[in-house]
């Protein structure tokens, strides 16, 4: 049986040899592209599309254009993590608000009847490394986790397609199960 291809989009994140050795542990194959070489379209071989954090600011959307032109021409499954998920929902016509620095495990309540919160309770412990925030979904999409630091936490398009987690879901159990749970969307 082959392995699912998934392409990941580095956007600079330094947690990228963790990300991918979680996808892989999901038995998947990872290829690895840099933001500003992300492909125009996919060519087939990926099942699904990961977009890492970020070291550029989620909203220059001159840096990330070639990523939304990836998204956004593709029909398969893509997770956004962090400034990946802020980069889907700037694309989508949302605002990010700076707040305060959250470093470290946070408690978020998430719908458990998403098929990405399968292998989870309503409650989960996430690895969060931010100062920006979504306080509303964009146009197109419903949130779907929260906390009491962030109104977003989770959000998935209207059509399933693109989710987006604020959190690390490469660090701590319930981040992983969360990952198994998208692993399943495309394999």
């Amino acid at each position: 049986m082959l392995r699912p291809r998934v392409l990941v989009v580095d956007n600079g994140t330094l947690s990228l040899p963790h990300l991918r050795r979680c996808l892989e542990n999901l038995g998947s194959h990872t290829d690895t592209v840099d933001a500003a070489s992300a492909p125009s379209r996919l060519q087939r071989q990926h099942q699904a599309i990961v977009l890492s954090g970020t070291k550029v600011r989620a909203d220059n959307r001159e840096h990330y254009q070639p990523v939304i032109n990836l998204v956004m021409a593709s029909n398969v499954p893509v997770l956004g993590i962090c400034g990946g998920m802020q980069i889907l929902a700037v694309a989508a016509g949302a605002h990010l608000r700076p707040g305060p620095q959250r470093v470290g495990r946070s408690k978020v309540q998430v719908d458990t009847h998403e098929p990405l919160f399968a292998h989870v309770q309503p409650t989960v412990t996430l690895f969060q490394r931010h100062t920006l925030y979504l306080h509303t979904a964009p146009p197109g999409f419903r949130i779907i986790g929260h906390s009491r630091q962030a109104p977003v936490e989770f959000l998935r398009s209207d059509d399933g397609r693109l989710i987006g987690s604020q959190a690390h879901l490469e660090y701590r159990a319930d981040g992983l199960e969360i990952l198994r749970g998208f692993a399943q969307l495309y394999q």
